[in-house]
């Protein structure tokens, strides 16, 4: 079966097809049985983690922490291989129902902090207190993991979703929206570390930040900071932020001692996905550029960035995260709004030469562009039922529309919420 429920009626033409196969090859390779079946092994105390072994013979006691979008797949596959070994586990994650028998699991809030979040992070924190060398902390870090893993130095809930909905809206990128929350709160750029000093912890990183930096997903619980006060201090005058103000800004841990005992490891990331979208479309005979890994900007203007880089005959492959400022009143996503700013692009494209085929598509690998659908695809077809239908793209555009848009053409990718998350996928067909 596959992930993408309306599969069937996205498949119009054959190159359609195509990018919904790579598209289904990149979901299947980031599935946590997929990445834990191939990196993640016990054998009696030996815990072989990649290519790092850890004797679990040294500790009396083994904790599991886990926070982010997928997590909950992700902790539940190392609490089936642990067994009795595992001493306690917590885990929040935005699924419904809880898929454990030891670990104590919340559902959390996610693009904006709730008290459930909160009242996580604080359960957390008092049982990790007072932990020492005979203690192990296996922690599996998600995307997300900024909003749902949060303990603020003083800014109450109220204050923190104000904070959180300006940063979202204000068009900054992921590195600098962290930068901020990082400064407000006790748990984040190795806040976390410093907290269960000076127990063993293995901090497996699943990353949805474009570039893997490992200072910048989820906020870094468990990664000494590079970022100061002053660069804060920066990005809240660039986008001229009501909140936080620079004396709500409090200093990260920098002690080395706090890290010592840390091994950050990175599971996966968005690489996982365009690797396994280009040995796929080799397979179906097309050449294929691998753009980047770490594609960001504004929203409105990388589609047709990517449209025109892509070689023809060729298919173009990218991964990252684009930003978009909002406002209008609409609901959609940035994935959604890239492709949806890109359809005059296709129809330039189309109109210079009728006989080349241009096929755009963004999609968020967690299965949620925000609202509605993962992303969208947009091609010759699209702009067929635009004109039968006479709709106005420029009105949805203009109210930041942009699921409003494909539920009427039909062009969303719709595939629910999925376990695994590695920041968002671009494809380009273009023959």
């Amino acid at each position: 079966m596959p992930v993408i429920k309306n599969y069937d009626q996205l498949a119009t033409n054959e190159n359609r097809k195509v990018v919904l196969q790579l598209i289904e090859e990149a979901f299947a390779a980031i599935t946590p049985q997929h990445v834990f079946a191939h990196h993640f092994s016990l054998q009696n105390n030996s815990l072989k983690i990649q290519d790092k072994t850890f004797d679990l013979a040294k500790f009396e006691r083994i904790h599991l922490v886990g926070f982010g979008k997928g997590s909950a797949e992700m902790c539940r596959i190392i609490e089936d291989i642990l067994g009795d070994k595992l001493t306690e586990g917590f885990d929040i994650d935005v699924i419904d129902e809880s898929p454990f028998k030891k670990i104590q699991y919340t559902k959390g809030t996610h693009p904006l902090p709730s008290q459930e979040n909160f009242d996580y992070t604080e359960t957390v924190f008092e049982h990790v207190t007072g932990l020492n060398e005979k203690d192990l902390v296996i922690v599996v870090t998600c995307g997300g993991g900024s909003v749902l893993f949060e303990k603020p130095h003083s800014f109450s809930l109220e204050e923190m979703i104000k904070v959180n909905k300006g940063l979202l809206d204000s068009g900054a990128t992921i590195s600098e929206i962290n930068t901020i929350r990082k400064h407000l709160s006790k748990v984040k750029a190795g806040g976390f570390a410093k907290s269960i000093y000076p127990a063993t912890a293995i901090n497996l990183i699943f990353s949805d930040v474009p570039g893997n930096d490992l200072s910048v997903i989820a906020s870094a619980p468990l990664v000494k900071d590079k970022t100061s006060i002053e660069e804060a201090k920066t990005i809240i005058k660039k986008y001229d932020l009501q909140t936080p103000t620079a004396t709500d800004l409090v200093e990260t841990p920098k002690d080395d001692k706090y890290f010592e005992n840390v091994s950050n490891i990175l599971m996966l990331s968005n690489l996982t996905a365009i690797n396994a979208m280009e040995k796929k479309a080799k397979q179906l005979g097309f050449h294929c550029y691998v753009m980047t890994d770490r594609l960001q900007g504004d929203a409105r203007i990388l589609g047709e960035k990517l449209i025109n880089e892509a070689p023809k005959g060729q298919i173009l492959l990218a991964g990252g995260e684009s930003t978009i400022k909002i406002t209008g009143k609409g609901n959609g996503g940035r994935n959604q709004a890239l492709v949806a700013s890109a359809l005059s692009a296709i129809a330039s494209k189309q109109k210079s030469d009728p006989h080349q085929t241009v096929v755009l598509v963004s999609f968020d690998s967690d299965g949620k562009d925000f609202y509605g659908y993962a992303g969208a695809l947009a091609d010759t077809d699209t702009l067929k039922k635009i004109d039968e239908h006479h709709i106005d793209v420029k009105s949805f555009l203009d109210d930041d529309n942009s699921y409003g848009l494909f539920e009427k053409l039909g062009d969303g990718i719709d595939t629910g919420k999925l376990e695994s998350n590695v920041s968002d996928l671009f494809i380009v067909l273009k023959k």
